[in-house]
């Protein structure tokens, strides 16, 4: 997905919101390309595909370079803003697992519902493994990851699992648009987007049962990790603060606006929590990592990430925060973003 006519509209857009420290536009900057389903219905695919998995820039759709050798990276907690070409790289001495499309009976949306799933090459019932549930973003589903050339999740699990850094992990990719409507659609209002804050039901009642009904999988917070984009990005802060007992590794991209309430040049947020409420329950077990992260020139969702981390951080809530330096809302941020998310769970299962 390269840069085109709407994502530089929402560069311009998105810069003056920069600028203004994500205050509310005081009038409409273009009519009726912001806001609504007609604009909505006037994306193409690519469009919206790139709010669901980011920008793709040209250079990413090609394989980098790899070293068929042990990179022999340092595990550490130190965060590295941009995973290495050798881990985002397909190679000729490591096997892939492949992405697998599926469903799964959802009571929390009254409809049968997709999902993909990646496994390890030498998945066997006989082995049990680690999960990683990872959100799309908006207008996005259970292919958006799959189905992107610059996401590169298979490669970095599966080089770093064939390097011994971490155990060999399956990845779900569901479908976060928890609409109870079939014919609901996303789009840019607050009833539009619902349906992403209902995922929290359905992952936890309906997709994780299903999955580790399903699957041989570990289970338990240290064995279950959750990563998002974008939406999903906003989703993960959610769902973690809400149930730090089911997730031990968390890692929010490129976050969207509407944790908190605010408005954006799209839309008005009436947000999840107040900003006092954007903390984990008195008692509980926080996330072993919680991890926040975003592009600097982000055209998207501009300063928002980096404000849940200033909220975060008021709030007295444990978590890492880092910047992609030259990074758009783009594929560069979620590998990013998973690359440090699987070095820290390497660093702390070590």
């Amino acid at each position: 997905m390269k840069k085109n006519g709407w994502i530089f509209l929402t560069a311009i857009i998105s810069s003056v919101l920069y600028a203004c420290g994500n205050e509310a536009l005081e009038e409409d900057i273009v009519t009726d390309k912001t806001n609504g389903t007609e604009t909505v219905a006037e994306m193409s695919a690519e469009e919206k595909g790139s709010f669901a998995s980011g920008i793709t820039a040209e250079e990413a759709k090609e394989d980098p370079p790899a070293e068929a050798e042990n990179t022999g990276i340092e595990i550490n907690d130190v965060i590295e803003e941009r995973c290495p070409a050798a881990y985002s790289a397909k190679r000729a001495d490591v096997r892939y697992g492949e992405y697998t499309h599926h469903t799964y009976d959802s009571e929390t949306c009254g409809m049968e519902r997709g999902y993909s799933i990646l496994l390890p090459a030498d998945y066997s019932t006989d082995k049990k493994y680690p999960v990683l549930y990872i959100l799309h973003g908006i207008f996005g589903n259970e292919f958006s990851f799959s189905g992107d050339a610059g996401i590169r999740i298979k490669e970095i699990v599966g080089n770093m699992a064939a390097e011994g850094y971490i155990e060999e992990t399956i990845v779900v990719c569901p479908n976060m648009y928890a609409a109870t409507d079939p014919d609901q659609q996303p789009g840019f209002d607050a009833e539009a987007c619902l349906p992403y804050d209902n995922f929290i039901h359905d992952l936890v009642n309906d997709l994780m049962p299903h999955i580790e009904q399903e699957y041989s999988v570990l289970t338990g917070r240290e064995n279950t990790y959750l990563a998002g984009f974008s939406m999903g990005g906003r989703e993960t802060i959610y769902i973690a603060l809400k149930r730090p007992d089911l997730f031990g590794y968390v890692c929010a991209v490129s976050s969207a606006p509407g944790v908190v309430p605010t408005s954006d040049a799209f839309m008005s947020h009436p947000g999840q929590m107040t900003e006092e409420e954007m903390r984990f329950a008195e008692g509980a077990e926080a996330p072993e990592v919680f991890i926040l992260c975003c592009g600097d020139k982000d055209s998207v969702v501009g300063t928002y990430p980096k404000s849940y981390h200033e909220i975060l951080e008021r709030n007295g809530v444990e978590h890492i925060w880092y910047e992609i330096g030259g990074a758009d809302h783009d594929n560069h941020v979620v590998n990013s973003g998973v690359f440090n998310l699987f070095k820290q769970i390497a660093n702390n299962k070590r």
